[in-house]
């Protein structure tokens, strides 16, 4: 069965391999009649775990829609399991997501995206559970000309906290005891890390961690927008916490092209108003300086088979 289609005002609806797919058409080529667009990078996002393709209090919806008003051709998606789009979710829905289980699908989705609205790459926007599937995604993708990762999370998540663990968490937030008690407990965990001189914790999802390395060496760029830790300042993690975003930023050698900011006063899922205008502001901004340049140059040099990572894409450990 071929993709079915509404158009609704700037967007478009699609259904693509069972899974539905928001285009927002970006501003001056908006007609009723599909055209081939042909020079601005698109931008998919995926959402975070638990959030359909609008995202959180709609959030995805008003990143795109304004990024399309800047000219950049955008695409919200719900991937199999998720909102309206076919399948039941996997049973083990972050281990299936941890070891990369919709890096074919979203590949798959950016080859066809690319095809129909004749675009030079596109730039992958993954939100936390998103962010992997992005960093699994580029590695496949050979029009992948950039990742733009929100609150990327490099250990093997949970998809369930324990009841006694939340308690006892929500007891050292409202808590001055328990807050108090929290702080030396992270000091404790800090001091036995550098006695211990400690690597990776026993969490680290080292599949995706050797596919990000791939990835970046192999010269992707990559823009990663932080919200700020919780007892933390600037990009350092809470004391006693591993710091991964030290760890892939040396991972990517001295070549690698990545930027890292954080969003002050943003929350997790950048929902709220610090997040839902600095998301659009910084990915534009960075997309006009690094990605514009990037997919002109390689779509000029080598055309339709531009291919970024050979090694990643040929890799077994990836």
């Amino acid at each position: 069965m071929g993709p079915m289609k509404q158009t609704i005002e700037d967007r478009e609806l699609l259904s693509l391999d069972g899974m539905w797919v928001t285009y927002h058409r970006p501003a001056g080529t908006r007609s009723k009649r599909p055209t081939a667009h042909g020079t601005r990078t698109g931008v998919l996002f995926l959402n975070g775990l638990y959030a359909t393709r609008a995202g959180n209090g709609n959030v995805a919806v008003e990143w795109a829609s304004t990024l399309a008003e800047h000219g950049y051709p955008s695409f919200r998606v719900d991937l199999p399991g998720f909102g309206d789009s076919e399948c039941d979710p996997p049973a083990d829905w972050c281990g299936y997501i941890n070891s990369g289980g919709y890096a074919t699908k979203v590949s798959a989705l950016i080859e066809g995206l690319v095809r129909k609205y004749k675009l030079p790459g596109v730039v992958i926007a993954g939100h936390c559970a998103g962010a992997a599937s992005a960093i699994y995604a580029a590695a496949l993708s050979r029009h992948c000309v950039g990742m733009v990762l929100l609150d990327p999370c490099f250990n093997m998540s949970r998809l369930n906290t324990p009841k006694f663990r939340q308690q006892l968490n929500l007891w050292s937030r409202r808590s001055r005891v328990g807050g108090a008690l929290s702080g030396i407990f992270d000091l404790l965990k800090q001091a036995r890390r550098k006695l211990k001189r400690e690597g990776l914790p026993d969490n680290a999802n080292l599949k995706l961690l050797r596919c990000w390395k791939e990835v970046v060496r192999g010269g992707v760029p990559v823009l990663i927008l932080r919200a700020p830790s919780r007892r933390s300042a600037g990009l350092k993690p809470r004391t006693g916490e591993f710091d991964y975003l030290e760890y892939v930023l040396a991972a990517g050698g001295p070549h690698a092209r990545v930027s890292v900011e954080v969003v002050e006063g943003s929350n997790h899922s950048f929902s709220n108003q610090q997040g839902r205008a600095a998301i659009p502001r910084l990915t534009e901004k960075w997309l006009g300086t690094t990605i514009t340049y990037v997919s002109t140059a390689h779509t000029a040099v080598m055309g339709e088979k531009v291919i970024l990572m050979p090694s990643a894409r040929e890799s077994k450990t990836a």
